[in-house]
């Protein structure tokens, strides 16, 4: 197994934060509060040496599964203890946007994030990780925890669905 230095570690994570907030928000339901406390999690797993890149992947797709998880174990945790996570208030905004609120904001991307939203899970989770986080569908599996058919065929039902949901609403009465 080969291990990335420190300092190309810092830089490699410095590069994925704004990113890595947006896929955590994901994860988290879109809890800005949650997300900070995942993606922090994941950063300490990293540092104390619970979770190191092996090299079998991108990076970025074995970053991005790490915060998949760290966000699953969170979540198992506050289920385990009677907590409810949809009942915690999430933190500030900070003083820079996520690029997914910023795209929610703006009016011609309003119908795309309505038809997102529709989606079931899986496939939210595959369009998502291809197009907002620019990776491929195998790295996506990977993400996901799936095969490389089982995302495809995520990948393509909600391409459909959103197309569909898209051009119905185009289509004057």
């Amino acid at each position: 197994m080969t291990f990335l230095p420190p300092a190309d570690l810092r830089s490699q994570l410095a590069a994925l934060h704004r990113e890595s907030f947006v896929w955590a928000r994901h994860c988290c339901g879109g809890s800005a509060g949650r997300a900070e406390d995942v993606l922090q999690d994941a950063y300490v797993k990293i540092l104390d040496g619970r979770a190191r890149f092996g090299g079998r992947s991108s990076f970025k797709t074995w970053f991005f599964s790490l915060i998949r998880f760290t966000a699953l174990d969170e979540w198992r945790r506050a289920t385990r203890d009677g907590a409810r996570l949809a009942s915690l208030e999430d933190a500030p905004e900070s003083a820079t946007e996520p690029l997914d609120t910023a795209l929610m904001r703006d009016e011609k991307h309003s119908d795309l994030h309505t038809a997102l939203a529709i989606l079931p899970a899986r496939q939210q989770e595959a369009l998502t990780l291809v197009f907002y986080h620019d990776l491929s569908i195998a790295e996506a599996a990977d993400i996901m925890g799936v095969t490389i058919g089982t995302a495809r065929t995520h990948y393509e039902r909600g391409k459909k669905q959103l197309r569909d949901s898209l051009t119905s609403k185009l289509t004057l009465p």
